[in-house]
C-alpha cells in the first residue's frame, strides 16, 4: 500500500470499505506471516478474521445473499491483501475465485446454488481439489486417476488430489474425478467431514508454506447424486482466475517498498547520505518501479475489460496472459529489490527471502507458461478450437 496513490486506484465503495478495513489489521497480519512461513503453518487467525469480517461473501451474488463484487473489486482487493501476507491472499483468494466463476457461469443447478450459498453465509471455505502427481497442471487436460463409480443414490470416489490450498481449513473441496458411467470428467461437491475424506500431512515446499496445501485423500467416499455439480469443465473464459496474480502483484509491491524502505534510511559510512543517492540504486529503483506499474496496469485493466468483453478471445489471452506477465516481471522486481538491499536480504529474519521464494511458487499456478503461449498463438492465427 505504501507504493499506491490509493484515491487514484480505489473506484468502488467496495473496494473502499476491504481497504480501510485491510489497513486495520495489515501489522498483524504481516507480524504472523515470518512465524507461519517457518512453520508451514496456515494462517487460521487471518482467514478467521477474513471469515468473521464476511470477505468469503465477497462474490457471491447480491441475488444469493452476497456481497457481489466484480472481477475488478477482487483484482484490486487481492493485491493489496497479497502485499500483507501473500499466503494468506493466495489461499482466501481460491475461494472467492471459485466462488465468483460458480455463479457468475451458474455451472450449477439452482437449487444447489442457493444451498452452497446458505453454507457459504454460514462460514463455508471451498477449493478446487483437481491437481493430480500423474497428470501435473489441470490446464493440461491430462485424464485424472480419481474416480468416481455409480452407487444407488450417489457416486464412490476414490483418489488423491496434489496442491489443495486450504487444505485443514476447508470445509468444502470440488473434486475433479473421471466418472465412468459418462467416460469423462466430472466435479463432485465434497464435504470435509465426509467418511474417508483424509488430509496428508506433507506439504513441505520452498515457497507458499503457510498455505498448507497437503495431498487430499479420497477413499471410498459417498456422495448424493445432487453432489455431482458439473458434468464438464467450463469452456467460458474464466477472469476470477485473475486471483493468482494479483496475489503475486501484491508480493511484488511489498518486495518494492521494503527495498525503497531501506534504500532510504541505510546509511553506510562510506558515502555520504542515505543509498537511495546512489546512480546505481536509482537505476534498479527506476526500472524496479517501471515493471510494477506495467504489471499493475495490465493486470487490472483486464479485470476492468472483463465483463465488457468476456466472449472476446482478446479477453481470454489478456487474461492468461496477465499472469505470466505478473509472474516474470514480478520475479525481476523482487531480485531488483534484493540488489537493492543487497547480501541482508538473504538474512531469514527480513521479509524479501520469503518474498522471492513466495513468488518463486507462483510459476506453477495455472495457466502453465508454455501453454499460455501455444493457446494465444492458436488464437491469433485461427487455430483456436
Amino acid at each position: 500500500m505504501n507504493g499506491m496513490d490509493n484515491s487514484m486506484l480505489i473506484t468502488t465503495d467496495i473496494q473502499r470499505k476491504w481497504i480501510d478495513k485491510f489497513a486495520t489489521i495489515a501489522e498483524q497480519f504481516k507480524a504472523r506471516a515470518a512465524y507461519n512461513d517457518r512453520h508451514s503453518h496456515f494462517p487460521y487467525d487471518n482467514i478467521q478474521w477474513l471469515i468473521d469480517e464476511g470477505y468469503t461473501l465477497l462474490t457471491l451474488p447480491k441475488a444469493y445473499g452476497g456481497e457481489g463484487a466484480t472481477i475488478e473489486d477482487m483484482v484490486i482487493l487481492q493485491s493489496f491483501l497479497g502485499e500483507i501476507d501473500g499466503a494468506t491472499a493466495l489461499s482466501i483468494g481460491w475461494h472467492v475465485s471459485v466462488v465468483g466463476q460458480i455463479y457468475e457461469q451458474r455451472l450449477w443447478s439452482e437449487d444447489m446454488l442457493q444451498r452452497f450459498a446458505q453454507e457459504i453465509r454460514h462460514g463455508a471455505l471451498v477449493n478446487r481439489a483437481v491437481s493430480e502427481a500423474e497428470t501435473g497442471s489441470p490446464t493440461r487436460g491430462g485424464r485424472p486417476s480419481t474416480h468416481a463409480i455409480k452407487r444407488g443414490d450417489g457416486y464412490i470416489i476414490n483418489g488423491v488430489k496434489t496442491f489443495t490450498s486450504m487444505s485443514k481449513a476447508l470445509t468444502h473441496f470440488i473434486v475433479g474425478a473421471y466418472v465412468e458411467e459418462l467416460n469423462g470428467l466430472g466435479f463432485f461437491l465434497v464435504p470435509k467431514d465426509a467418511h474417508g475424506v483424509e488430509i496428508a500431512d506433507n506439504w513441505n515446499m520452498l515457497g507458499m508454506r503457510a498455505t498448507e496445501s497437503h495431498d487430499l485423500m479420497l477413499n471410498d467416499v459417498f456422495v448424493p447424486a445432487d453432489h455431482f455439480v458439473e458434468q464438464q469443465r467450463s469452456t467460458a473464459p474464466n477472469g476470477w482466475i485473475l486471483h493468482i496474480p494479483s496475489c503475486y502483484l501484491g508480493i511484488a509491491q511489498a518486495a518494492r517498498d521494503y527495498a525503497v524502505d531501506f534504500a532510504q534510511h541505510y546509511q553506510p559510512n562510506s558515502i555520504e547520505g542515505s543509498i537511495a543517492t546512489l546512480p546505481t540504486v536509482q537505476q534498479n529503483m527506476g526500472k524496479m518501479e517501471s515493471l510494477l506499474l506495467s504489471a499493475r496496469h495490465f493486470l487490472w485493466s483486464t479485470a476492468k475489460g472483463y465483463d465488457l468483453y468476456k466472449d472476446d478471445n482478446q479477453i481470454r489471452n489478456a487474461t492468461s496472459a496477465s499472469k505470466v506477465l505478473v509472474m516474470n516481471q514480478g520475479l525481476e522486481i523482487v531480485d531488483l529489490a534484493m540488489r537493492i538491499v543487497g547480501a541482508k536480504s538473504l538474512e531469514m529474519e527480513r521479509p524479501l527471502q520469503r518474498y522471492y521464494r513466495d513468488m518463486r511458487a507462483g510459476l506453477h499456478n495455472p495457466p502453465m507458461e508454455d501453454a499460455v503461449y501455444t493457446n494465444i498463438a492458436k488464437s491469433i492465427t485461427g487455430q483456436f478450437e
